[in-house]
């Protein structure tokens, strides 16, 4: 539960909503709409990969439930995306986000957020080679603190504001039409970038204790709970300044505590805020190396990335390779660009995975499973289909940032060859 609710909390819940209310047409009742599909979406996910991570918990879980299921050519596609695009780009994406958060206390200007940026992945990574252990502990401390920071400023801001009592608040819009829905499916690559991260625990099964029984529950528990957390975030937010300012906002739980409680307020949840950036940028950095690790274990990927640092036994390469990647995308990409690159690329193989179970349902009917998914077709079916819907506006949408991501995993298949040949003709990767 600790990874999941501190890797997924990060720059999201506090810069999307904004934007999701401007997309929206400024209607409250359509943008909460919206970050309850977005929750239930991500729940009936947890669901799926719940089954999947006490089937098989494994180090590396999604490339190896892909490469199981599907073949080693797809999971290198995966893979390769999960660390060109996905893993490399939420990385960058909460450091970008945490520089602009900085401002909050110091004009920084461009090249100042950029060396923000740099800072904090460079922290993160240094945290990560040094240990699994010491990175698990910031993990908790940095959960918790953030947690309790939004909880108390959620509650200070719906008792002292009035921005969800004003009369003239239109909850909703008069009509609806397919430039609406069109519109709100824009808006959900936003939520579901507040969302993203959920899936990433199921990387580090194989190193968690009693995996069969904990991370199931460690899925569904935290996902609950960031539901909650984050409906009420938003909540509070309208409550501080209303629909229409909060839709204009650059910095949305700053500014509306800062409105509410003032000045010094807003500085110390903007310091809560970076935190818990930087807790989500750890969450990432513990377990997403575990996958190119096991991917150059299978001799698909570069080699050294599969190593272990013989001094503090952590996947130190894969770490480092991580961050390098993710530091030249954080000084190239801006927030809104970053977040379309995960998020398209990401969620076409989140389907995958989740077609994973009707293959196993098949292929290994007698296999063990501790849980198993409720609902079962009609839950990883919804999933995979709210998955593809999404990717399919994105297109039509976003088509310039869709098709960079698309190409990005494209590249893949050439460079599949070439491993595979050299791991055929016995040469080191």
């Amino acid at each position: 539960m600790v990874i999941v609710v501190g890797t997924v909390i990060g720059s999201g819940i506090y810069l999307v909503p904004a934007t999701v209310l401007a997309q929206t047409g400024g209607h409250p009742g359509t943008a909460l709409l919206i970050w309850t599909v977005g929750g239930v979406l991500s729940l009936l996910g947890a669901f799926t990969y719940a089954e999947l991570s006490a089937m098989n918990p494994a180090a590396g879980g999604l490339y190896v439930y892909v490469r199981d299921a599907f073949g080693r050519f797809p999971a290198f596609l995966f893979g390769w995306t999960f660390f060109f695009v996905i893993g490399s780009g939420s990385l960058a994406t909460l450091a970008v986000a945490a520089a602009g958060y900085a401002e909050q206390f110091v004009v920084l200007g461009p090249v100042g957020k950029r060396g923000v940026s740099v800072a904090l992945i460079a922290v993160v990574a240094a945290i990560n080679v040094r240990g699994t252990r010491q990175s698990a502990g910031v993990q908790g401390w940095t959960t918790a603190l953030k947690v309790a920071a939004i909880l108390a400023m959620s509650v200070a801001l719906l008792v002292v504001g009035d921005g969800l009592t004003a009369g003239n608040v239109r909850w909703w819009p008069s009509t609806v039409d397919l430039s609406l829905l069109s519109s709100a499916g824009l808006a959900m690559i936003g939520v579901l970038w507040a969302y993203e991260g959920w899936q990433y625990a199921a990387n580090s099964a194989g190193e968690a204790l009693d995996p069969q029984r904990t991370m199931p529950r460690g899925f569904l528990i935290g996902t609950v709970a960031l539901v909650a957390i984050y409906l009420l975030a938003n909540l509070a937010y309208l409550a501080a300044l209303g629909a229409a300012d909060a839709a204009r906002s650059t910095r949305v739980a700053a500014e509306a505590t800062a409105a509410i409680l003032g000045d010094a307020a807003g500085r110390a949840i903007a310091a809560a805020i970076i935190i818990s950036m930087f807790s989500a940028a750890n969450g990432i950095a513990l377990t997403l190396p575990r996958v190119f690790f096991v991917m150059a274990r299978d001799g698909v990927f570069f080699r050294r990335l599969g190593e272990v640092h013989p001094r503090f036994g952590t996947p130190a390469y894969a770490v480092l390779a991580l961050s390098a990647w993710a530091v030249i995308l954080a000084v190239t990409g801006t927030f809104e660009q970053l977040i379309t690159y995960v998020i398209f690329a990401g969620w076409i193989f989140y389907a995958l995975v989740a077609l994973a179970v009707f293959v196993f349902r098949r292929t290994r009917p007698d296999a063990p499973r501790p849980f198993r998914v409720p609902g079962y077709p009609w839950t990883p079916g919804l999933f995979v289909a709210a998955a593809l819907a999404l990717v399919l506006n994105t297109l039509v949408r976003q088509p310039l940032e869709a098709l960079l991501g698309l190409a990005i995993v494209l590249l893949g298949a050439p460079a599949y060859g070439v491993w595979r040949k050299r791991r055929e003709d016995g040469i080191p990767g």
